[in-house]
């Protein structure tokens, strides 16, 4: 049996979800102008199985996310999961894999926050209303797992 995967709790996002899901990602991986994904984090404090709707750029192989929150004061729950737990799983289009997940830092960082916000510009309005710096994430595929 399947564990249960529970679904962001803000409508739209669900909505997102539920049409990736249902269609392999024929609907939703193009979503306003940018790439969506799915991530599941596991919650680090409830241990379930928690999936969220995310912009996301690439690098190589790896696949980069913001944690923007929307420019809100707090890091994102799901970035806070993967803190506790870097075991995640990502879905882009009909591909669902595991990953392991990290923030990156320094030189790195800001590398990949000039891709990110060529990717969704808003990512710079939110971060100038901010004091946190917005954490950049870079999953990379889990060898030799499947998801």
């Amino acid at each position: 049996m399947e564990e249960e995967i529970v679904d962001s709790p803000v409508g739209w996002v669900a909505k997102h979800i539920d049409s990736y899901v249902n269609s392999d990602g024929g609907k939703g991986h193009e979503y306003y102008g940018a790439n969506a994904l799915l991530l599941t984090t596991r919650g680090r404090k409830s241990g379930k199985l928690r999936r969220t709707a995310l912009y996301y750029g690439g690098r190589g192989d790896d696949v980069v996310l913001v944690a923007s929150n929307g420019g809100s004061v707090g890091h994102p729950f799901w970035y806070r999961n993967l803190a506790a737990d870097p075991s995640v799983t990502v879905q882009i289009k009909d591909d669902v894999y595991a990953a392991v997940a990290r923030t990156a830092e320094g030189a790195e960082r800001a590398e990949l926050w000039e891709l990110m916000t060529g990717v969704f510009p808003t990512y710079a309005q939110y971060q100038a209303k901010v004091e946190r710096e917005i954490p950049v994430v870079v999953l990379t595929r889990a060898t030799g797992e499947a998801a």
